[in-house]
């Protein structure tokens, strides 16, 4: 009997697999044009290479930080031939710190790339164009950023503590000594943090740091051991010197050391004030956020008598503005904490027109109870995954007007695809520059039911609003 051969046994092909580009490995290139992402697209001996801090028609020296089969990503070292476009990079740090790619771009070339993105999604998977471009919404390109999370690392053969922020394309950490998107009154705490860490007992124990400016200014440190009392007098005293709120988490969630204090931000323009915790979602730009509070309620045009339904309504961002102008609103939320938080930032606000729920947004809503009796208008505001098997059955809920706001072009784009099949059609759309200096693109829709109760738009674009 013949012997059993262990393992599998494959006949040769005749070719011979492509040798892998070692990391590190530079290489000139010409740019030929840009990606979705903002990165620059060159091709070079079979490999699609994306470049970062390259532009279109540019001659470059790119050095490798990785390769998966025939495409490699790289970062510009070298410009040898420039764009016409190029501009010089305000912060020290461009090109190396991973939290800015476009800084390289003027600003309004920045708001086109990504009305490009938004109108090439919108084109290329469902296959329309709104009936009407809203223009950007923008603000100051820099000092907008009022969160950051910064990175910390005990390196264990320098005997060193790293602090600052990720590297482009490695978990390297770049030592920043300023960052010019931070708010002001956050600029003196991260050019003095790394100092003051460095003074700590047992630097090996610490975990990153988070910094928050809004009705206060806090500063979070993650520990992964007991800090000793010279090490608190210590960052009471960093906090104390900058007017700043001192949060701890250790193994259990982040609480502030004087339990009186909390953190929130306010919405001027509703004379609001809403309440979170180091962990919860909060939009990073305040007056990009306001003005897209404002743009979403005028696109809603809510009426006094209107039942609204917000979805994933965080901590009351939209719904409490909302529950200034109607009848009621319903806000929905898939984490109870944020649920909770958002009913006692109404109770506070004096908002009694409100009712928050749990459920899973991942679901169809139809059968729930709050939904039966339908809705006006509804707003949602999806993480990056979209709303998919919201949307699908959102038609019979009754809502005759719809604002989608997306910080995902591609899965907006996606759940257009189910809207439409339901008879809306899509009415207006934009970018909201959320985050300026890089290639994130947030974006907001504006759909409306067909009258006639048909489906996909019949009308034709008209030219960008102001």
């Amino acid at each position: 009997m013949a012997k059993h051969e262990r393992g599998l046994r494959f006949q040769p092909t005749g070719g011979s697999k492509a040798p892998q580009i070692p990391t590190g490995k530079k290489q000139r290139l010409t740019i030929e044009r840009l990606a979705n992402d903002g990165r620059g697209i060159a091709f070079f001996e079979g490999r699609t290479w994306f470049v970062l801090g390259a532009l279109a028609g540019e001659e470059i020296e790119a050095r490798v930080l990785g390769t998966h089969g025939k495409v490699v990503e790289a970062r510009t070292e070298r410009v040898f031939q420039a764009s016409e476009l190029r501009r010089p990079a305000p912060c020290p740090h461009f090109g190396r710190c991973g939290g800015c790619s476009v800084q390289h771009l003027p600003h309004d070339e920045q708001l086109a790339l990504k009305q490009r993105m938004l109108a090439e999604q919108l084109s290329k998977v469902a296959g329309v164009e709104p009936q009407e471009w809203a223009a950007p919404l923008s603000g100051p390109e820099f000092g907008y950023r009022r969160r950051a999370r910064v990175a910390v690392r005990w390196d264990m053969k320098a005997k060193k503590l790293e602090v600052g922020f990720r590297a482009a394309g490695s978990q390297d950490i770049v030592a920043i000594s300023e960052c010019p998107v931070l708010v002001q009154p956050l600029q003196p705490i991260m050019t003095r943090l790394p100092e003051m860490l460095r003074r700590l007992s047992k630097p090996q124990a610490l975990g990153h740091v988070e910094l928050f400016s809004g009705s206060s200014l806090a500063v979070l440190l993650r520990h992964m051991a007991p800090l000793s009392e010279a090490d608190m007098s210590i960052l009471e005293e960093f906090c104390a010197f900058h007017g700043a709120q001192l949060w701890l988490q250790g193994e259990g969630e982040p609480h502030p050391v004087n339990a009186e204090q909390s953190l929130g931000y306010r919405l001027e323009r509703w004379d609001l004030e809403l309440a979170y915790r180091p962990g919860d979602f909060v939009q990073v730009n305040a007056g990009v956020n306001e003005a897209m509070v404002a743009q979403a309620l005028d696109w809603l045009k809510p009426q006094p008598d209107d039942r609204v339904l917000d979805l994933f309504c965080g901590l009351g961002n939209f719904a409490l503005p909302l529950a200034k102008v109607v009848r009621e609103v319903v806000a929905v939320e898939g984490v109870q904490a944020m649920v909770e938080r958002a009913a006692a930032n109404a109770a506070c606000n004096n908002l009694h027109n409100t009712q928050f729920f749990q459920a899973d947004l991942s679901q169809p809503l139809t059968d729930a109870k709050w939904a039966v009796e339908g809705f006006c208008a509804v707003l949602l505001d999806p993480p990056r995954d979209g709303a998919y098997e919201v949307v699908r059955k959102l038609k019979a809920l009754g809502a005759e007007r719809l604002v989608y706001v997306s910080c995902n072009p591609a899965t907006l784009a996606r759940d257009t695809v189910e809207l439409i099949k339901q008879g809306y059609r899509l009415k207006r759309a934009g970018i909201l520059d959320m985050f300026p200096q890089t290639a994130h693109v947030e974006a907001m829709a504006l759909f409306e039911a067909s009258q006639d109760g048909s489906s996909g738009p019949t009308d034709p674009p008209v030219k960008r609003s102001n």
